[in-house]
């Protein structure tokens, strides 16, 4: 177990939160607009979004491997691009949705498909981050990144299934804050890549 003391624990836990805000907004919503939250209905959401949150940085690494010769020298740009363009995005969503917010009436339920179709969505820039991930924790091996994704999807679901239970207490307004804070981590993270690349390699 000793090779799992390589990775970068606060960066990679950052980038699982910050990665599973846009989940976590829409738990929160899920949980505000649904008539009755069972722990059934809490896990099917939290699992869904955990195993996209988890597998789309994976194929990302994948696609990035393949030109990881490429991109050696301009890592830190890469995360510093990604990620702040990222944050700069969720923040933006969440003001405009704070805008055009409007009393939705209470469901019964969420099917298979639009869950599926809302964990894609949500889990587009974790895709993208998974280009950057193994230089921003230290994933340097095959075993390190499964690891690494594991516990992004482990975070995601953890916060999706609390978020579902937020959003039946406290509704539909702490989707926007959720977002928000998400942004931030992850234009935090980008910065803190780039710094520590750029002076410190």
């Amino acid at each position: 177990m000793d090779f799992l003391l390589s990775i970068d624990y606060i960066s990679l836990i950052g980038i699982a939160v910050g990665l599973s805000m846009d989940a976590l907004a829409v738990s929160i919503t899920n949980g505000a607009v649904t008539r009755k939250i069972t722990i059934s209905f809490a896990i099917k959401i939290a699992a869904a979004f955990g195993l996209f949150q988890g597998f789309m940085p994976f194929i990302g690494w994948l696609i990035g491997t393949a030109g990881a010769s490429f991109i050696t020298n301009i890592d830190h740009w890469i995360a510093l691009i990604l990620l702040g363009y990222l944050g700069v995005q969720m923040i933006r969503e969440s003001r405009k949705k704070s805008k055009e917010n409007e009393e939705a009436p209470l469901r019964d339920g969420l099917t298979w498909k639009t869950l599926f179709t809302l964990a894609v969505a949500t889990s587009i820039d974790a895709l993208a981050t998974g280009i950057l991930l193994p230089s921003a924790v230290g994933a340097s091996t095959v075993s390190l990144m499964i690891f690494s994704v594991l516990l992004i999807a482990l975070v995601t679901f953890l916060l999706c299934f609390c978020g579902v239970y937020i959003g039946k207490k406290f509704g539909s307004l702490c989707s926007s804050k959720a977002e928000i804070i998400g942004g931030l981590v992850l234009i935090g993270i980008g910065l803190k890549i780039f710094i520590e690349h750029t002076f410190y390699a």
